[in-house]
């Protein structure tokens, strides 16, 4: 997964893949939980979807243009715009669902 800043995701989104983006923080018990069943969904999706992670205490003005409020929250873009969220620690079927309706 990448670790997006701000300049490397807006680089992502202006291409307008597919894109799986995990608002996290290291203090946030969930967002450590969550962070090796996204890494697996990383791999799965390799080459067909761009995974990566903003860790909102580094770059907080992300969660903010995306008004996200709790985290862990995976923000999901395709051609550049938000299609879909999920807030909490889901299993993997749920991110699974999102992507195979986008792809």
């Amino acid at each position: 997964m990448i670790r997006f800043d701000k300049e490397t995701f807006d680089k992502a989104l202006d291409e307008g893949k597919l894109m799986m983006v995990d608002f996290w923080a290291e203090w946030c018990g969930y967002c450590v939980m969550l962070s090796p069943v996204l890494e697996d969904l990383a791999q799965q999706y390799e080459g067909r979807v761009v995974a990566g992670k903003v860790n909102t205490d580094e770059v907080p003005e992300l969660a903010m243009r995306y008004s996200v409020m709790n985290l862990p929250t995976v923000v999901f873009f395709k051609d550049g715009k938000e299609i879909d969220r999920l807030v909490g620690a889901m299993p993997p079927d749920a991110f699974i669902q999102v992507l195979e309706k986008n792809l």
